[in-house]
């Protein structure tokens, strides 16, 4: 059974490995290099509890994570949230994703969000229309922005109001 709850620093090490997977396979991600853990709980810490992030735990294994992220550093955006998800390759197509994007919008509803932000990038097709399923519209594309796997790469950016 799926269990999502919010993350507590005994997840860091799964969270960092499940994001180096994907770092490393996928465009879901922009950075190209692994991170070490180090790195990423600095990223962890920058997480508070208007900020949260969430982890799906599949038989008591940590197997993917969300987050809702500061979409700018200004005060003026702080009704605006950025989404993220990530889940282990061997447990992708099952709907975790699904589960933990749903976890994830339901607390920035109740956490009095105005708007989510999500950006996916070329390549990410599977990504792009989970976040359409949930009612976010694609609001703009930049074209060629990253490079990733030697290729140049678009990221489109989907909005949902949640008011």
């Amino acid at each position: 059974m799926l269990n999502i709850r919010r993350s507590e620093l005994t997840d860091l090490d799964t969270i960092t490995a499940i994001y180096n997977e994907a770092i490393l396979t996928t465009t879901a991600t922009f950075d190209l290099e692994p991170k070490t853990r180090e790195e990423r709980l600095n990223w962890f810490q920058q997480h508070d509890d208007r900020h949260p992030i969430l982890v799906a735990e599949l038989d008591g294994l940590v197997v993917g994570w969300a987050c809702l992220s500061h979409w700018r550093p200004r005060c003026a955006y702080e009704d605006t949230g950025e989404t993220s998800f990530y889940v282990k390759q061997e447990h992708r197509g099952i709907g975790i994703g699904r589960q933990l994007k749903r976890a994830i919008i339901d607390e920035a509803r109740r956490l009095g969000f105005h708007t989510l932000i999500a950006g996916v990038a070329e390549g990410s097709d599977a990504s792009l229309h989970l976040n359409e399923s949930f009612g976010f519209e694609v609001v703009g594309t930049f074209k060629e922005v990253g490079r990733k796997f030697g290729k140049r790469l678009d990221v489109t950016y989907l909005q949902l109001f949640l008011d």
